[in-house]
């Protein structure tokens, strides 16, 4: 739309041709997630909306109808419907915000030349305006259709934004000033002129991520915060899916109102189970937050057009028959998400066991689960609905409790970015549980648990790591790269990486209950030498550093333990303390069992009065009195808060009655026990949530998380193996040192011999000359010589390859290039196979490399199968392998290793994310299982790690900057004590893949 001015100039300009229209750009399409949480489709505007765009503007108000045009405009003439409705998606391009499919927002562009001319290309500037819906203001509407409108114009080679803004439209100034654009402004005629330039910034990304965070963070609070609830599915006889969770809301003592909804309810008015039931949700006639869908999969769309016509923010699907079923079941899925976000609501689920969340003012408890977690402050996510609820029960056993729980099912919409998302800055959650079968986004994944591993720890175990495939119903990108390099990825992030259940839930419990150890040295104590061995054996498997174990004897008394435990928290040559315990031997001879809770009293008091928090945990072998003892409080109860909670947020006091968790047997909680109570009083210094206690690893960097609540004394988790607590322990420390290295994190330094306009050149030159040669479109592989060429770009250089198809030719190369030289085969089956006698090295003259030539040719084949070549020798070192390739999705990806089978069939070969910091690449080097090679291992020469460590941040450059540059191999690069050398180099091109990470926000399509 435009302005009076500008409707006046147009009478007056002469009318450019009519480019021809194109095909409507459904690729523009996208769902997204606003400001308050709910959810709009955003989609180009055509000629069958006219109607809707007049409807549209007659609920526009008169006020912002003028900052629009500058002047009242109560109506839309038939000739500017026509004109906002028909675009050629190329000069003239308008999107829509749709809820519901009407209108609540529109943006559109108009390309100019430098005169604001209406042109075509290669004009690269055109007009943009805003109309935003009253009753949708203040939602983030306007920000994300910039976002879109952007990402368009840069499609049609759109460079700068102009705009016309009325000075007291402090709201659309807001929208382009914020957005973090390179702009300039200037005030013309009574108005605000601004341009935009359109080139993705660092603080424009910064600005959208932001974004994104806080809106999928508060879609989740919406689900988690409901403030009535409808139960949709609701049976008459007790029983069923949604009878059970009508009643486990009811009894948990939600906090908001419920309602049951069953369509056979006809007669009036009803009640089931003490609650008023109705036929459908628009029966309720009070506003529904939240549904719980529980009918057939076929009733469903009728549900969905029910609860999104009468406001219902959000849904939970526990119905089955979805895209785990199978083809049919996929397209169910596809269309059940399409229709929910089309009212603006988001979905958990399909397949779904619903979620919990324990926070005192909420207690929603709207899932499958029969009792109620206790209140704490670990958050858990589980795809699988029966894996779920053992998570739910082994936390429940140890006396651990949760501030939410989620088991998402297929996750059509919800996945687990949303919930790291939302609890990287709550602040009643100190840890985050995630059982994953699938990453939908792994690249988004990847930066998400980076951002919330920086502030608390996240634990993941992935379950379907060997299938090959997504566990059905997950619609998933297919991962070319194996099992371990995403496990390696990870790490790199700061996840906290486990194998089963099992450890996610040891890890968890340690995580919640313990600060951070400040390093790998262990002490380790106890009555039983053979169990102290054990315990000192399983930390040197885990790579930590175990101090000799304190054997107090079989005599010793839970006095002996307080006094060695209290002298190891003292001591400063430790990091963590191991508490080792079996049952000691009376004097007649018998096994005492009943002194477990006398022990517990003593470790409890050794706790207390430690100088500084040291992370301290037990291993116990039928200790059945230490096993009661264990029970005496919920681990993870936070203390209550001493300040009100920010606005919006939600508070983090907790529940504490204890009848709602039944003794567990493996916490012991140290500290005296408040009078008249069951649960532990409060120390001075008590830990800070989402933050390190005092004399741990202080966190990295800046952050922007909100402030936690503190938290009662850190308890003191028990383990009924050795190898189970030092796992836990370990993962804590590999934990603890991620955070105190990202506290100074890494740089990409800046090589000032680095070509990088030329290698750009070199590149459109080679993947032009492959679309005139008709190549493959998955890309070109250069030659030697323009592999070499491109590499010496950054510095890297190659040693130069010269083709000996005949011993004369080898002769001519050798004099060439000096002796002594090598000579070696390329053919496929032997290249990088020295143990197949392909190579022969320092041929130091004519008649040795002839004698060479004879030798391969006779043993291995004929010259034209085994395309031998002619190298100098190079210093003597250790053979390694650097590559980089771009996986479709989690992006680039760097790695290193040592050449040969050994390695290769050992799986021996480290990665990092590209682009790779000077720390990554550091990391990367010493990583490896046989990387004392490049350290002096039993007295050979050190190698030049600083060459190699340059090498490898060269390969990072050019990928990252050049993303058509697909797969980079360099094998073998000889590492020497003195410099490296390069001997072989293979380069792919291809188009560069899409960067879903850099576009505007925008749920997954479906």
């Amino acid at each position: 739309m435009q302005s009076a001015s500008e409707q006046s100039e147009e009478a007056e300009r002469p009318a450019p041709p009519a480019p021809p229209e194109h095909a409507y750009p459904d690729h523009w399409e996208a769902d997204v997630v606003l400001r308050d949480g709910g959810t709009a489709r955003i989609r180009p505007i055509t000629a069958d909306d006219a109607d809707r765009l007049v409807s549209f503007y007659e609920q526009v108000s008169d006020e912002s109808k003028y900052y629009r045009f500058f002047a009242p405009y109560p109506r839309l003439s038939a000739k500017d419907v026509h004109r906002f409705t028909h675009h050629d998606f190329v000069d003239r391009v308008g999107l829509a915000a749709t809820v519901g499919g009407e209108f609540i927002a529109t943006v559109r562009y108009d390309r100019i030349d430098a005169r604001g001319m209406p042109a075509s290309a290669p004009a690269d500037e055109a007009e943009v305006a805003f109309l935003v819906q009253d009753a949708h203001q203040g939602r983030g509407v306007a920000s994300a259709l910039l976002e879109h409108i952007a990402a368009v114009a840069r499609e049609r080679d759109i460079r700068r934004f102009a705009a016309e803004v009325l000075p007291a439209n402090n709201k659309m100034i807001k929208v382009f000033t914020d957005a973090g654009y390179t702009q300039k402004r200037s005030f013309e005629d009574g108005s605000v002129r601004l341009h935009l330039d359109l080139e993705p910034t660092d603080r424009s990304l910064a600005v959208q991520r932001a974004r994104e965070q806080r809106a999928e963070a508060r879609s989740v609070q919406r689900l988690l915060t409901p403030r009535s609830v409808a139960v949709v599915g609701t049976g008459r006889a007790p029983g069923g899916v949604g009878r059970t969770v009508l009643r486990n809301l009811i009894e948990t003592g939600f906090t908001g109102r419920v309602y049951a909804v069953n369509a056979a309810l006809t007669d009036g008015p009803a009640e089931l189970d003490g609650v008023p039931a109705h036929p459908s949700v628009g029966a309720i006639g009070e506003p529904v937050d939240l549904a719980i869908v529980a009918v057939p999969a076929e009733r469903v769309p009728q549900v969905v057009a029910d609860c999104g016509e009468h406001g219902v923010r959000g849904l939970v699907v526990l119905s089955a028959g979805y895209a785990e079923s199978g083809p049919a079941g996929r397209d169910r899925q596809r269309e059940l998400v399409r229709q929910a976000r089309s009212y603006g609501m988001r979905i958990i689920g399909p397949n779904a066991f619903g979620i919990i969340n324990t926070a005192d003012d909420v207690r929603l408890n709207a899932s499958l689960a029969p009792q109620m977690p206790a209140a704490g402050r670990i958050g858990l996510f589980a795809q699988s609905g029966a894996i779920g609820i053992a998570l739910l029960a082994g936390l429940h056993r140890h006396g651990a409790g949760l501030s939410s729980f989620i088991s998402a099912g297929n996750r059509a919409d919800v996945s687990g970015n949303d919930f790291l998302q939302h609890w990287y800055d709550d602040p009643g959650t100190d840890v985050v549980l995630l059982y994953l079968e699938s990453i939908g986004n792994p690249r988004k994944f990847t930066r998400l648990a980076r951002r919330t591993a920086a502030v608390k720890p996240v634990v993941v175990v992935k379950g379907a790591r060997h299938s090959g495939s997504a566990p059905p119903g997950h619609r998933v990108p297919v991962t070319r790269i194996p099992h371990a390099t995403v496990s390696a990825l990870l790490r790199q992030a700061g996840v906290i990486r486990v194998d089963t259940v099992t450890e996610l839930v040891d890890a968890g419990l340690l995580l919640a209950a313990q600060p951070l150890p400040a390093g790998p040295r262990v002490a380790i104590l106890g009555n039983s030498e053979s169990l102290g061995l054990l315990t000192y054996d399983a930390c040197l498997t885990e790579g930590l550093r175990p101090l000799r174990p304190l054997d107090l004897t079989t005599a010793a008394e839970p006095a002996d333990f307080r006094d060695a435990l209290a002298a190891a928290l003292a001591d400063e040559t430790s990091d963590a303390v191991v508490v080792t315990a079996i049952p000691w031997v009376g004097e007649n001879g018998a096994t005492e069992f009943g002194d477990g809770e006398v022990l517990a009293a003593a470790l409890r008091e050794a706790v207390a009065s430690a100088p500084a928090p040291k992370p301290v945990v037990v291993v116990h072998v039928e200790m059945g009195g230490l096993a009661e003892a264990l029970a005496v409080a919920t681990s993870t109860r936070p203390a209550p808060t001493g300040r009100a909670a920010a606005p919006g947020s939600r508070p983090a006091t907790r529940r504490t009655d204890q009848a709602a968790t039944p003794p567990g047997p493996y916490t012991v909680t140290p500290g005296p026990l408040a009078p008249d109570t069951q649960t532990p009083a409060l120390a001075p210094d008590t830990q800070t949530p989402g933050a390190l206690a005092p004399g741990s690893p202080a966190p990295e960097g800046p952050q922007t998380a909100a402030p936690t609540a503190p938290a009662v004394p850190a308890t003191i988790p028990a383990y009924p193996a050795a190898e189970r607590a030092v796992r836990a322990l370990a993962e804590a420390v590999r934990y603890g040192q991620w955070r105190r290295q990202a506290a100074e994190p890494g740089r990409v330094p800046e090589y000032e011999d680095i070509d990088e306009g030329g290698a750009a050149a070199l590149i459109e030159h080679a993947l032009g000359g492959a679309d005139d040669a008709g190549t493959d479109a998955r890309g070109v592989t250069l030659d030697t010589g323009q592999a070499g060429e491109l590499l010496a770009r950054y510095g890297i250089d190659v040693l130069p390859t010269l083709p000996a198809p005949t011993p004369d030719d080898a002769v001519a190369a050798a004099a060439r290039l000096g002796y002594p030289v090598a000579l070696k085969t390329t053919a496929p089956h032997l290249r990088h196979r020295p143990d197949l006698g392909g190579v022969r090295l320092d041929l130091a003259s004519e008649e040795q490399l002839r004698t060479a030539y004879a030798e391969l040719t006779e043993v291995l084949g004929k010259p034209e199968e085994l395309l031998p070549v002619v190298q100098a020798m190079v210093p003597r070192g250790v053979d390694t392998v650097v590559r980089s390739a771009i996986d479709p999705a989690v992006g680039a990806v760097l790695s290193f290793g040592l050449s040969g089978a050994a390695s290769e069939l050992l799986g021996d070969t480290a990665h990092r994310l590209v682009p790779a910091t000077d720390r990554d690449v550091a990391e990367l080097v010493r990583s490896l299982r046989t990387a004392p090679l490049l350290f002096g291992w039993r007295g050979s020469a050190p190698v030049d790690t600083p060459a190699l460590e340059e090498l490898l941040l060269r390969v990072s450059r050019l990928v990252d900057d050049h993303p058509e540059v697909v797969a980079v191999s360099l094998e073998p690069v000889v590492v020497a004590p003195r410099g490296l050398s390069v001997l072989g180099a293979t380069v792919r091109l291809a188009p560069p893949p899409p960067r879903t990470d850099l576009g505007p926000r925008s749920l997954p399509s479906y």
